[in-house]
């Protein structure tokens, strides 16, 4: 029986992590991989990456980070924002790779079944910093600790006026999606690039950097939309946290130089329904919608 595997922030730029990802293999032939975002900055190095690993698993599934949508001066590809991230789309669909505009797939294998959700949601500045009560205070309280995210200079929203207007964009109509199309009585497995709760961003060395990282409205999605398992990246800071039951799988592998220092191997595949512990199937818990 096949697997559910997970990875995110290959960084396909860097030739340490296109090796790395030359070796990620299935265990089975009936393993699916999850790609929650990140993949590379070009849109070329996005399709040799999902080109490859589509060859090799199942079936891939992917979920855009924020290097996807960078428009990076090197990248020949000079679309921005909306009409980039609906690029990047067509693409995977030509490769057969699913994206948060496919209908959602049901898992059936090993701890199936469970329906599979790839979500686009961004981000809109609540992760606050400590003593700031509004997105403008957070960015000055960042630009005075010398954090200030990539994403200002090279992620373009358009059409949106800024990210976090496109971010409640996603959202809405994320949300109305999930409210009429998942089916009733099955667990979910959502895929974000973005964490979907705050607690991740604690151990963050700046915590202003939590800015760039999420938003407060995902807090309560894991138990509203019953999910069995979260997967996400982007903080490089590979772990599980499982918190009211659920366990959030952060999969990243990073920049060569976070990832080298460590002693388990590069860009080993998680597997996202294996048990947890402290986890419970969303059946087990009292009082589900």
């Amino acid at each position: 029986m096949g697997k559910l595997l997970a990875i995110s922030d290959l960084h396909v730029r860097y030739e340490e992590n296109r090796r790395v990802t030359e070796r990620l293999w299935p265990t089975s032939p009936e393993d699916w991989l999850l790609v929650a975002g990140d993949v590379g900055d070009t849109v070329a190095d996005v399709e040799w990456a999902l080109t490859l690993l589509a060859e090799r698993f199942a079936q891939v599934i992917w979920a855009p980070g924020n290097h996807e949508l960078w428009t990076p001066p090197a990248d020949p590809v000079r679309l921005t924002g909306e009409a980039r991230y609906r690029h990047l789309v067509e693409l995977c669909r030509g490769l057969g790779v699913l994206t948060p505009e496919d209908p959602y797939p049901v898992w059936e294998g090993e701890g199936g079944p469970a329906v599979i959700a790839p979500l686009f949601l961004l981000y809109d500045y609540s992760f606050l910093p400590a003593g700031t009560r509004t997105k403008e205070e957070g960015l000055e309280a960042a630009r005075r600790a010398g954090v200030v995210c990539t994403d200002e200079f090279l992620l373009k929203p358009d059409p949106y006026p800024s990210i976090d207007a496109w971010c409640r964009a996603r959202l809405d109509a994320t949300a109305a999606r999930l409210d009429a199309e998942l089916p009733q009585g099955l667990p979910t497995v959502l895929v974000g690039h973005w964490p979907f709760i705050r607690e991740p961003t604690r151990i963050l060395h700046f915590p202003e950097f939590a800015l760039w990282c999420g938003t407060e409205a995902t807090e309560d999605w894991a138990l509203r939309y019953r999910a069995a398992a979260v997967v996400y990246g982007h903080l490089h800071i590979p772990r599980l946290i499982v918190q009211d039951g659920v366990p959030h799988h952060e999969v990243s592998l990073g920049y060569p130089r976070e990832w080298q220092p460590r002693p388990s191997e590069p860009g080993r595949l998680v597997e996202v329904l294996a048990p947890a512990p402290g986890a419970v199937r969303p059946a087990e818990r009292a009082g589900e919608r």
